[in-house]
């Protein structure tokens, strides 16, 4: 009987090994495979997926921080500019000494390049604009365009003036009425006034210029087109 057991046991292991069995080895190691092959793909997927989302951030971030530094550059100009604007008009001054019946000495001071008249500053342009372009220029100025209420400030800015210009004013009527008013809301005095002969002559010209006429030869006011360049 025990050799019967054997030889039945011996050939069992022999078709075993002839069929490719083995009882004593490892399962396929392609079974195990698969599983870890679908885990790296999925692995690589998500790491392709964080990195294109870190780099839409990185871009995103980018885009803010020049639309950051391009709105904050300009308001740094703006800053710069009116501060260069407010210290050139307010901290260079020039001072004259003026005539006084007072003892002592009596000075009136103006930003440089301005001129002084009756404890008042003016400066005569030397460009072209419109009228609401020369106002917004004196409004950067802490200024306004010139009021003229009598013959003795007119005569001093005629002789300041270039005769082949034109001046704006601070004289305006905005509806065409002939309701005219200055910009600082001094009243409109008509006995006060200096037109040229035959001026205002037109409804549609709502702002005043002063400027040297032919063939009179004299300076005056004409009305014009605000959005003429003057």
């Amino acid at each position: 009987m025990a050799l019967g057991t054997n030889y039945a046991e011996v050939s069992l292991k022999n078709e075993l090994r002839s069929s490719g069995v083995n009882s004593n080895s490892p399962a396929d190691p392609r079974e195990k495979t698969i599983p870890h092959q679908s885990h790296f793909v999925f692995s690589k997927l998500l790491l392709a997926l964080l990195l294109i989302l870190f780099l839409l951030k990185e871009i995103l971030l980018s885009v803010s921080f020049i639309s950051f530094f391009q709105k904050n550059s300009q308001l740094l100009e703006d800053k710069n500019y009116k501060r260069f604007i407010k210290e050139m008009i307010h901290t260079n001054l020039k001072c004259v000494r003026i005539n006084s019946t007072m003892e002592g000495k009596v000075w009136s001071c103006c930003p440089q390049n301005w001129k002084s008249f009756s404890s008042s500053c003016y400066f005569f342009p030397t460009d072209a604009k419109s009228w609401k372009e020369r106002q917004e220029n004196c409004s950067r100025m802490e200024a306004h365009l010139v009021v003229i209420n009598s013959k003795e400030k007119q005569d001093f800015l005629t002789q300041n003036m270039d005769k082949n210009a034109a001046y704006f004013m601070g004289l305006s009527d905005p509806e065409g009425q002939g309701h005219w008013q200055w910009v600082d809301q001094t009243p409109y005095n008509q006995s006060a006034t200096f037109w040229h002969l035959g001026e205002p002559s037109h409804s549609e010209e709502h702002c005043v210029i002063v400027n040297h006429r032919l063939p009179s030869l004299q300076w005056g006011w004409s009305d014009i087109l605000c959005k003429d360049r003057q």
